[in-house]
């Protein structure tokens, strides 16, 4: 254990006293604090709600969240693929700087989330009952294994994706040693419902945090029987409706025991869409590089009384902004870590708030593959027939995109805006000035089976 995580845990006891000492910045008719449900969707695409434009697939849970609550338009995942951009989102920094922005952890791998690293779940110590259901995807080793080790409480799912062999669903909570099962796939997003909803009925006296990380939609698409054949987008279809009436079940049980007002649930996805599901037009998939079809993601937060009914924002936000969020919506202390993240309570709680990031880096494994502003992003990494193309060794191939008048990204504007260029350039230089120092000297994984897609 570091100093700093030391010297971080034994002092979460005396901050959180005085915190609670303070008047919170969101303080509602309520003494507890807040409940936090979030639901992390795998390879869920930024077009697959209604909300968000979906017509094969019908949510009407999570569009009647979205209207309840606030919806983002400009949000990201920290990276395009799954275990860098879970570090990024439980840490609330950049994956580079967990050493995890390489690839995804393969069920070979012996690497994992440092333990040097603070979660969500440890921020929120020890005021918090705290669970992981669903995916893991951080390390399946010692000392990364199981994910208890990392301020959890609970868990119960899987060491990473369910398209990886040999797979076992487990379970590890207090006074249970770590047990395991074999996983009926048609079943995974009912038995992580399941349980979570258990863990809420044990925790309703007290505040607590579930995380449920859902193996849906991401391959294999394995729908329970009550969904199979329902939708218009078989069976991604199928699996996305299957997520959509479960939220409709956690819904109607904090309703059941009076905890829906104090009650934080968010929803998002860990990266854009694969094989199938919808980017709503944008440009590439998930594992892209620096085009916004990888990374953009759906964003809803509903919590009544605190977040306004109807919200809508474009402005630029990212899960390494969860932690910082979460500290502040709680009264939780900031970690004593060098955080990326920003608070974005405001965007959530104010019609037409600016965002708290004057930038947002895009990586592509360890490199930097574009730099966003509010309105422009310069990409300079892209794939050009699987090789991986670096569009800034030339000055007419980086590409300077207009995202207010250019959403797909189809067009390079760098010369009618080369004080833009300019600009997005010296970020860029100063970026890869902050992160390329980190990268790992040797690669942190073997190639990928050609039956893993992480």
């Amino acid at each position: 254990m570091t100093a700093t995580r030391r010297h971080f845990l034994a002092s979460t006891v005396a901050l959180a006293a005085l915190a609670a000492c303070a008047t919170p910045q969101f303080a509602n008719a309520s003494t507890r604090k807040p409940n936090i449900v979030l639901i992390l969707a795998d390879d869920l695409g930024y077009g697959d709600l209604g909300s968000y434009g979906a017509r094969a697939i019908r949510t009407p849970h999570l569009d009647r969240m979205a209207a309840e609550g606030a919806r983002l338009t400009t949000f990201y995942a920290s990276a395009s693929v799954c275990t860098p951009s879970r570090a990024g989102l439980l840490t609330g920094r950049y994956p580079i700087r967990t050493g995890l922005a390489r690839d995804v952890i393969r069920q070979t791998d012996t690497h994992g989330l440092k333990l040097s690293e603070i979660t969500i779940a440890e921020a929120l110590k020890p005021d918090y009952a705290t669970a992981l259901v669903g995916k893991w995807h951080l390390g399946h080793v010692d000392p990364f294994w199981p994910p208890t080790q990392q301020g959890f409480d609970l868990f119960f799912g899987l060491p990473y994706s369910h398209d990886m062999l040999p797979l076992s669903l487990y379970t590890k909570e207090p006074g249970v040693e770590l047990t395991s099962e074999a996983p009926a796939m048609d079943k995974l997003t009912d038995r992580f419902f399941q349980r979570g909803l258990r863990f809420i009925d044990e925790n309703r006296d007290r505040p607590f945090f579930l995380m449920l990380t859902l193996t849906a939609p991401h391959v294999p698409l394995d729908p329970h029987p009550d969904h199979a054949g329902h939708s218009a987008a078989a069976e991604y279809g199928d699996v996305v409706e299957e997520i959509d009436a479960n939220m409709g079940r956690l819904f109607a049980r904090l309703k059941e025991l009076n905890l829906d007002d104090d009650t934080l649930v968010i929803v998002t996805s860990d990266n854009g869409p694969w094989f199938e599901g919808s980017t709503a037009g944008l440009r590439e998939r998930k594992g892209g590089a620096g085009w916004e079809g990888g990374y953009r993601v759906p964003f809803l937060a509903r919590h009544p009384g605190r977040i306004p009914a109807g919200l809508v924002s474009d402005s630029m936000a990212m899960n390494i902004d969860l932690l910082p969020t979460l500290a502040k919506w709680t009264g939780a202390p900031i970690p004593s870590a060098q955080l990326d993240g920003a608070d974005i309570s405001s965007l959530l709680t104010l019609r037409a708030a600016p965002s708290p990031h004057d930038e947002l880096v895009l990586f592509i494994n360890e490199d930097v593959a574009a730099i966003r502003t509010q309105r422009y992003k310069l990409v300079v990494r892209g794939f050009y027939r699987s090789f991986l193309a670096t569009l800034d060794t030339r000055d007419d191939w980086q590409v300077l995109v207009d995202l207010e008048n250019d959403p797909e990204e189809s067009y390079d504007v760098s010369s009618r805006h080369p004080d833009v260029l300019a600009d997005l350039s010296a970020r860029l230089t100063r970026a890869r000035a902050t992160f390329d120092p980190l990268k790992t000297p040797t690669p942190a994984s073997p190639p990928a089976p050609a039956t893993s897609r992480g």
